[in-house]
């Protein structure tokens, strides 16, 4: 528990000023290292046997679908990832592995890390370059990490009833429960302070809806984990299980965050 908590400590530390004082470059860079990590983290559970050829290839493919993401006009995104997703077969094909029957899982394992990892990434530098940009991206670090800590603090107190055992046994409906109320009360303090065009009803369904899809991001990571047959995704973040265990939830929320600033508020 206290490891845990003095790398949290540790990555916040980095994190909070690179944030508030870096800019849009400090966000694309750190994210750039972030996501450079986390794919060789998944490289690392999905080819244990070949990492380092399949690390610098993820980074090539899922480096590609954040940039283009980020950078180009969104009519681009489509081609981006089907260039990824072509030029991950071609990669397969002349390098199919030791077993051929497995060439099919190979490529579904890399274009899970090129477009999950990749692409879901690019959020957060899109999510700052809007209005209130950094707002945006607190909020999406809040919901993911204020519902990893309710849950996990419910849950050692009042769980009783298993969420999903056969993917995640130590969640429980009680800490999916609490990690939703500290969701909905971290998103009413960033409206109260920063965003108050939030109207309540936006609070509560933002709070509610992305503090369970917050689980589902974490739920997926703890999946692949299982499947690929690993406890950790790796060793950077003593405590939490790896970088990737961290970022998992934030991976399946600032998408949504972002289409609910774009569609919804007009950011």
């Amino acid at each position: 528990m206290i490891t845990r908590v003095l790398a949290g400590l540790i990555g916040l530390a980095v994190l909070v000023p690179s944030l508030l004082f870096g800019g849009v470059v400090a966000v694309d860079l750190l994210v750039g290292l972030v996501l450079i990590l986390c794919l060789d983290e998944y490289a690392n559970m999905a080819f244990p046997d070949d990492r380092w050829p399949s690390t610098a290839w993820l980074v090539l493919t899922g480096g590609g679908v954040f940039a283009g993401a980020v950078y180009l006009d969104p009519r681009w995104l489509g081609l981006v990832a089907l260039a990824a997703t072509m030029a991950t077969l071609m990669w397969v094909v002349f390098r199919p592995g030791p077993e051929l029957a497995r060439a099919a899982d190979r490529t579904g394992r890399y274009l899970v890390g090129a477009l999950w990892v990749g692409g879901f990434f690019a959020a957060l530098p899109m999510l700052r370059r809007l209005d209130h940009g950094l707002v945006w991206v607190f909020m999406v670090l809040a919901i993911a990490w204020l519902g990893d800590t309710g849950g996990y603090f419910a849950g050692r107190a009042l769980g009783r009833h298993k969420l999903y055992p056969l993917v995640s046994p130590k969640k429980t409906w009680e800490g999916l429960a609490g990690g939703i109320a500290l969701t909905v009360a971290g998103v009413f303090v960033i409206r109260a302070v920063a965003l108050p065009e939030l109207s309540v009803v936006e609070a509560v369904l933002l709070g509610v809806v992305l503090g369970c899809v917050a689980t589902v991001g974490d739920l997926s990571e703890s999946m692949l984990k299982r499947s690929y047959d690993v406890k950790d995704s790796g060793w950077l973040m003593p405590g939490h299980g790896g970088l990737l265990d961290r970022v998992d939830s934030v991976l399946f929320v600032g998408p949504l965050l972002y289409a609910f600033a774009v569609l919804v508020k007009g950011a």
